[in-house]
């Protein structure tokens, strides 16, 4: 994809079946974090391959380097694209997105697709944020999720980052409420 190199990845997520544990692991092992946790996001709209669904998820973000690290859990086991790739009731867990900044949304999702990387899903949070994840696990294994870098976005960004620096490693989860 032509676009992709000016498309510098912001963020790794992994799909886990606990955001605390996972979040608190990976500070203790990476030094990772602090981590802001956001639980049962709230969404007014997810529609999952063409189908409203819901998607009841908590996420743990934190600061690893120069990338945000996000755990994410899945509360319910309607489809989503977190169940695209690691089934329901499964065990299974990994690595779920990368996640890049676009200018407009929708023609990032029609570029992907027409690359090969279909829309799985298209969520909108109660707070404005609109997110999609692409289906690059043919070609990458993994979701590639898409948000245009608003103002919002990128100021939540540098919180988790400024968080980061000089973080002495005291209260490594932080609810964001």
């Amino acid at each position: 994809m032509a676009g992709l190199p000016d498309l510098p990845v912001r963020q790794l997520a992994y799909f886990v079946p606990d955001i605390d544990v996972a979040a608190r692991k990976h500070s203790a092992v990476f030094g990772s974090g602090p981590y802001f946790t956001l639980r049962h996001v709230p969404l007014t709209s997810s529609v999952h391959r063409g189908v409203e669904r819901p998607f009841d998820h908590s996420s743990a973000y934190g600061q690893w380097g120069d990338v945000m690290v996000e755990f994410l859990q899945q509360h319910n086991n309607d489809p989503s694209a977190c169940h695209d790739l690691y089934p329901a009731r499964s065990g299974q867990y990994g690595l779920h997105h990368t996640a890049v900044w676009v200018e407009d949304l929708h023609a990032a999702i029609a570029r992907f697709d027409a690359d090969g990387m279909p829309l799985a899903q298209l969520s909108t949070t109660s707070f404005g944020t609109e997110f999609a994840f692409a289906d690059a696990s043919d070609s990458l294994g993994h979701m590639i999720e898409l948000y245009e870098g608003n103002e919002n976005l990128r100021g939540f960004y540098a919180m988790v980052r400024d968080a980061a620096r000089d973080w002495d490693g005291s209260d490594p989860i932080r609810d964001l409420g």
